[in-house]
């Protein structure tokens, strides 16, 4: 009797054994995916650009000279501070300065000989003044009065007439320092030279109509600068002038800069006829943290639509069409799909209204086969 309990037992232990085996052998394999919590804080909705903005200069000029020539002077070079009015490039003018030399020269003759006529004139009133206040003494024969008036009123138009061809003169003066200023090229504003196309002794020619061509100097003041971004058509119509914004720099990727839009384009760019644009400016909103900065550095902008402080979020990146999520459960070390409701989004952070608690965990690793409701996994908890 013993010896069949002995065996009985032993045949139970081992049955139990075996299906030990066999449980655990089939169990399915757990899944190492990343958590992260629910949690309080700040969620924004915004809109960013659809391709790569570009850092600009609030002002920023290609000069060419209006005429082509022989460049004669170049008193800059790439990399200099000037101010406006500053001269940047001038051409051989030889010709044209000659020009201004002899109309000025033809503009004082004129003066001289309007001074000349005038006081004739004023000679000739004062003997006209003269003769006919002695005509009304009877000093003075009627025909002499006469005649002195008739010389008075003959200079003083010769003298009128002489001003009029002293102010031709001044004209023609003006015409032969304006051709003189073709051959010169200024600074507009205060800013760097940042290219210049040429040396001295080559020529310039002005660009024809429709061609572009190199600038002779490229003229940017790196004081002031602004992102222009291209935003899908159908983000444009929310964003209106004022509205807060972030800026990012490939070239400072570990910053972003707060920011202000300054102004949205009124119309539709349809370059490509698939991806309609409406082109934005935005502006840095503390300017001292554009010293390092150069105008072309790649950029990309974030547009804050509404902000929220305190609000229950989720990782935007855990978020599954329906909305729905997969919720971390920590005593059967498995995952379980749960509906939520949500509010603000981005591309960072999402909004929930309701379907989740604070503290609960959910996992953002989607992309791994087999996570999906019911799945065994191994929880990797990230910082939110």
């Amino acid at each position: 009797m013993k010896r069949k309990t002995r065996t009985l037992l032993i045949s139970v232990s081992v049955l139990a054994v075996i299906i030990a085996l066999v449980m655990f052998t089939s169990r399915p394999e757990s899944l190492a995916v990343t958590l992260k919590p629910v949690v309080l804080g700040p969620v924004q909705s915004t809109v960013a650009n659809t391709r790569a903005g570009t850092l600009e200069a609030c002002n920023r000029a290609s000069l060419s000279p209006s005429i082509g020539g022989q460049i004669a002077k170049l008193p800059v070079k790439e990399g200099d501070w000037v101010k406006t009015g500053q001269l940047l490039l001038e051409m051989w003018n030889d010709d044209r300065t000659a020009q201004v030399e002899l109309a000025k020269r033809e503009a004082e003759a004129a003066k001289a000989r309007g001074r000349e006529a005038c006081t004739v004139a004023d000679v000739a009133k004062r003997e006209s003044s003269r003769l006919a206040a002695l005509r009304k003494k009877g000093l003075s024969t009627e025909e002499a009065a006469d005649k002195a008036a008739g010389e008075a009123k003959a200079k003083k138009a010769a003298c009128e007439a002489v001003r009029a061809t002293a102010r031709v003169s001044a004209a023609k003066l003006d015409v032969a320092q304006a051709n003189l200023e073709q051959t010169r090229l200024y600074a507009p504003f205060d800013g760097t030279v940042a290219e210049i196309n040429g040396e001295v002794g080559e020529f310039v020619t002005p660009s024809p109509i429709g061609v572009p061509t190199p600038p002779a100097v490229d003229l940017v003041d790196t004081r002031c600068l602004y992102v222009a971004a291209p935003i899908d058509e159908v983000d444009a119509p929310a964003i209106r002038a004022g509205m807060p914004a972030h800026i990012s720099l490939d070239a400072f990727s570990e910053r972003r800069f707060d920011a202000t839009v300054r102004r949205v384009a009124p119309y539709v760019l349809d370059r490509e006829k698939q991806a309609r644009t409406v082109d934005i400016e935005v502006e840095f909103t503390d300017k001292s943290e554009i010293t390092d900065m150069l105008p072309g550095y790649s950029a990309d902008v974030e547009v804050i639509l509404e902000s929220r402080n305190t609000v229950l979020r989720i990782p935007t990146e855990a978020i599954l069409e329906g909305p729905r999520v997969l919720v971390f459960n920590p005593d059967e070390q498995q995952l379980h799909e749960r509906k939520i409701t949500t509010g603000l989004s981005n591309w960072e952070y999402t909004e929930v209204k309701e379907g989740l608690q604070e503290g609960e965990q959910v996992t953002v690793s989607l992309d791994l086969d087999g996570v999906e409701d019911g799945a065994a996994v191994i929880a990797e908890t990230e910082a939110p």
